[in-house]
């Protein structure tokens, strides 16, 4: 059930959707977080409004999606709520912020606020220079980011650094994480020999191959290069290598390791939706996500 609310108050808003909860159309109860979504683009929304509503289902939360307007003209307030089949187990709330309303989104945003639960915000296009201290960003103790579409997705990712402030993260950090799991396991099996060397290439628009060389640069003494090309990892040890490569499009990687056969893995890439359900796991701050962004400084690109 979609329910809009034109030129409306957060007050209206608020009082509606306590209408539709108390009509057997939603419940908070079991709402584990609230989810604030910052974002410019319009067209984009409903993808951004989608991949919420599939994470939810492993989540349940208040997903508050906040789009702003044009700034000149009289501020205004549309709403749109969303509950059923149409939020997946969530219930959202689309604010639409015009004219001078639109530079307080946080205003908006506190009334719709789940009471004693935590806040995570998520910028899916054009995120604050520096998410933490965004009118958003301070609601939240996780801030999720996403590099991969981002016009210069590499200087982008490099500069997460910089802004990097406990509690932040990057939905491009958890695209790598099947191809990290893959890696440490592989390292796990003998001989226990330290690494010499690593080479991480791919697309240079893809900032998750930046990230995957950021942390084993974090990990190892030895060089790690960043090209262009095939997306593979090769890792260098005393007595062997470990190599783990996949098509750009496919969805099957092939795992060698010196004196072992082949193995062939699933590995295909991950959807924002996927994405974002395992950064909702975590409300902790990501350590080796720090350490990886750090780690960039220490890749030699090529």
């Amino acid at each position: 059930m979609i329910i809009d609310i034109p030129a409306t108050t957060t007050g209206a808003v608020n009082k509606r959707l306590v209408e539709v909860r108390e009509s057997g159309g939603a419940v908070t109860l079991g709402r584990v977080l609230t989810l604030v979504v910052g974002t410019d683009d319009d067209e984009n929304a409903e993808a951004v409004i989608e991949a919420a509503n599939e994470a939810s289902r492993e989540h349940p939360c208040r997903v508050i999606v906040v789009t702003r307007g044009g700034l000149d003209g009289e501020s205004r307030l549309d709403a749109q709520i969303r509950v059923g089949g149409d939020a997946g187990a969530s219930e959202v709330v689309v604010l639409r912020l015009y004219g001078e309303l639109a530079g307080h989104e946080d205003s908006v945003v506190i009334p719709f606020l789940l009471p004693d639960t935590p806040v995570v915000a998520w910028w899916p296009d054009n995120p604050p220079a520096v998410p933490a201290r965004d009118a958003l960003g301070q609601l939240a103790i996780r801030r999720i980011t996403d590099a991969t579409g981002a016009p210069d997705p590499a200087a982008t990712i490099k500069s997460r650094l910089q802004s990097y402030t406990a509690g932040d993260t990057d939905l491009a950090w958890a695209r790598a994480t099947p191809w990290r799991a893959l890696l440490t396991a592989a390292l796990d099996q003998p001989p226990h020999e330290r690494l010499l060397s690593a080479t991480v290439s791919g697309l240079r628009t893809e900032p998750a191959v930046d990230l995957i060389a950021g942390w084993l640069a974090s990990r190892i003494d030895g060089p790690v290069r960043r090209l262009a090309g095939e997306l593979r990892v090769d890792l260098q040890r005393e007595t062997g290598s470990i190599s783990l490569r996949r098509p750009q499009e496919g969805k099957t990687a092939t795992l060698s390791r010196t004196g072992a056969p082949d193995s062939l893995v699933s590995l295909a890439r991950r959807e924002t939706r996927d994405c974002l359900a395992e950064d909702l796991r975590r409300l902790d701050p990501d350590e080796i996500y720090h350490a990886a962004l750090a780690g960039l400084e220490r890749v030699d690109y090529e």
